[in-house]
């Protein structure tokens, strides 16, 4: 536990760092699934196929996938404010250029090379949060932080589709303002993060060397309690069979995340609504998830305990989608939508406080890396079978059954491995 005397240090940190830290992910996310909402009209403008916009939606996490780690160990050398502002930049270039694709072949690569601009941003923030929060409080920092994803949704549902409404302004379709529009803030806050956010403690002018002195101590006595199931190197760290594990749960709820989230807009519209009612729609289950994101998060560090705080909402999640099916009414769906969406996204601070029980150093930079990486091509397996389930079917169902499946698997993989991945020499299983 968190000593009284070291709140404060911890408090100005949180202060200084997580709302610019979840600006800056609020833009990430809103850059890669801004496409879901574009493809209300721009599938129809390109001639796109379910299938074609599935592979080029989900294509960008093959490129995120392939330079993930390589991006992680950079920013480990470079350090954090600079590599940050680099992906920022790019990655919102590329989001802008969206704006311009003409057919499917120009589609993917864009998507593509999106992934490859943005990759190591999502391990790069989780291996920053470990320069300045112990893990006693890492789960509900790391879940106030990975807040910016839902409330990205419910702010960019109903904004992206009033854009959408910007048809034909200076001859450009909505679709294609939502890109340009979406792009330029990460652009603009690349130069934020060089301007403001240091590499580490040390960096920090706003801290005293009182409080910077009491993080050192803090995170000292976390490594202090490492054994030899802990990994400093790269290579192991990469071998480790609980890496691979937790990449494997992660894939299973990155499948349902992408999956629901890069087509839920389309699956509204298929019940008749229109693109500017679609974005309020959303905003209620995205609002929700937010706030069982931070609440399950803030349990999880309460209790101390991890296993059950993955597994039980990828439970939940899986059933949610499973009854979302078999509704009654758009009433009753939206409902079992919304409980899915909470499970989902309820698992991410939970979930990310597992990798530094037993990761450290360029072991962690790696590790995370391959975590995320593993993970990320459910976002690859998601958007596409869903498109291609639905371009055989002509619905939605089995899409949501295939992804009900990969979070329920997730779920029983958390409890079947759980314990393992944090195990000690001694027996017992550690505690975050």
């Amino acid at each position: 536990m968190i000593a009284p005397e070291e709140h404060p240090a911890f408090r100005k940190v949180a202060r200084r760092l997580i709302p610019l830290m979840m600006v800056l992910y609020l833009v990430s996310f809103l850059d890669r699934v801004n496409v879901g909402f574009a493809a209300l009209t721009m599938n129809a403008d390109l001639d796109f196929s379910p299938a074609v916009y599935g592979f080029g939606a989900s294509i960008f996490f093959l490129g995120y996938f392939l330079f993930e780690v390589p991006s992680n160990l950079i920013m480990e050398k470079v350090g954090a404010r600079l590599w940050i502002c680099r992906i920022m930049v790019t990655w919102g270039l590329l989001s802008a250029a969206t704006a311009f694709v003409t057919g499917p072949t120009s589609f993917y690569v864009v998507r593509f090379l999106l992934g490859v601009a943005e990759a190591g941003f999502l391990p790069g923030m989780i291996l920053y949060l470990g320069y300045w929060f112990p893990l006693a409080i890492r789960g509900r920092t790391i879940a106030l932080f990975m807040a910016a994803v839902p409330i990205a949704s419910a702010v960019g549902a109903p904004l992206s589709g009033m854009v959408l409404q910007t048809h034909g302004f200076l001859g450009l379709a909505g679709w294609q303002w939502l890109f340009l529009i979406e792009g330029i803030p990460a652009c603009l806050l690349g130069i934020v993060v060089l301007i403001f956010l240091p590499d580490g403690p040390q960096q920090a002018r706003w801290l005293s060397g009182a409080e910077k002195q009491a993080i050192a101590a803090r995170l000292a006595a976390d490594a202090a309690t490492d054994d030899a199931s802990t990994r400093h190197a790269m290579g192991p760290a990469l071998r480790d069979p609980r890496v691979i594990g937790l990449g494997l749960i992660y894939f299973g709820l990155v499948m349902g995340l992408y999956g629901v989230g890069l087509w839920l807009p389309q699956m509204v519209q298929a019940r008749g609504y229109a693109p500017g009612a679609i974005g309020w729609i959303l905003v209620l289950p995205y609002a929700l998830s937010a706030v069982a994101m931070l609440a399950w998060g803030r349990h999880s560090d309460r209790t101390g305990e991890r296993v059950w705080h993955v597994a039980g909402p990828l439970l939940l999640g899986g059933v949610g989608l499973v009854a979302s099916i078999h509704a009654g009414s758009d009433l009753l769906a939206l409902g079992a939508i919304t409980v899915a969406s909470m499970g989902i996204y309820a698992t991410l601070g939970p979930f990310w406080t597992l990798p530094p029980l037993f990761l450290r150093g360029t072991a962690a930079a790696a590790g995370i890396a391959l975590i995320n990486a593993i993970g990320n091509l459910g976002g690859v397996a998601g958007p596409y079978v869903v498109g291609l389930l639905r371009q055989a079917s002509g619905g939605y169902g089995s899409g949501l059954e295939v992804l009900a499946l990969a979070l329920l698997l997730a779920g029983v993989l958390a409890l079947a491995l759980g314990r393992v991945l944090v195990r000690r020499p001694d027996g017992r299983a550690a505690q975050g």
